[in-house]
């Protein structure tokens, strides 16, 4: 089968496991050390516990919550780290007791009035609330073109309307809490065509294409793809920058 007629789109759930970037150690590390204390986390919408296995390594404990029970059924086991389902707008954990609440990649979807009622019942005084995501893809230039017309005008429009909010890194809702400066970071990754396009498949906008009859639409990005990548093997930096509201709990 020539690499161009592989179906890239139709890759299973292994995918979001394999492709979907992390976030950097170093994001972790600072948002403990402006934390008021590192004795537990909260990740709410941590889906299998990517972020939250990170949070681990600075606080003693680290709750992982997801309304999905079968994301939670495959988060990976961890030190001190647990995981519970449960919703973001219901946190089943006591009074003043969390130093770091986190939405990585989840805020969007949450009941936000709500979700931060229950911010400021469970956070510590001055906790710390850091709603994270990560923006649009960034490649080289002539790849990037190409990418961007995919993004913005071919599969745009199967994107759900919440995921304005994440290319806007939440700076359009409400965030009533003092906020304080972001770190700056990004995400970098060093990947094959393969992997690029694998990323690609993860994506809810990729799988309602297909679902709509559109899988041509999705073939001709592969194929331009792989003709301006170069070698199929070869490694190109992708990168996505990391956006952030974050905030004291008072």
């Amino acid at each position: 089968m020539p690499i161009t007629a592989q179906n890239w789109f139709d890759q299973g759930g292994e995918a979001y496991s394999r492709f979907r970037p992390d976030y950097p150690d170093d994001l972790a590390r600072l948002l403990g050390e402006i934390a008021p204390g590192r004795n537990v986390a909260l990740d709410v919408g941590c889906g299998t516990g990517q972020f939250t296995r990170q949070l681990a390594a600075q606080f003693e404990t680290v709750v992982g919550t997801d309304p999905s029970a079968d994301q939670v059924d495959h988060a990976q086991a961890y030190e001190r780290v647990r995981y519970e389902v449960g919703s973001a707008e219901r946190i089943d954990l006591p009074d003043r007791s969390v130093d770091l609440v986190t939405a990585a990649q989840a805020a969007h979807w949450f009941d936000l009035p709500v979700f931060y009622e229950e911010v400021r019942r469970v956070a510590v005084p001055e906790g710390l609330l850091a709603l994270i995501s990560y923006g649009v893809a960034q490649l080289d230039p002539g790849l990037n073109d190409r990418f961007l017309t995919f993004y913005h005008d071919e599969v745009g429009r199967f994107w759900p309307p919440e995921r304005k909010l994440v290319d806007d890194g939440y700076a359009g809702i409400d965030f009533p809490f003092r906020e304080l400066p972001p770190p700056r970071l990004e995400i970098e990754r060093h990947w094959s065509a393969a992997d690029f396009l694998g990323y690609i498949s993860t994506w809810s906008a990729a799988r309602r294409a297909r679902e709509a009859g559109e899988e041509r639409l999705l073939e001709a990005f592969a194929e331009d793809i792989f003709k301006l990548w170069g070698k199929p093997d070869q490694r190109r930096t992708v990168r996505w920058p990391i956006n952030m509201r974050l905030g004291d709990v008072i």
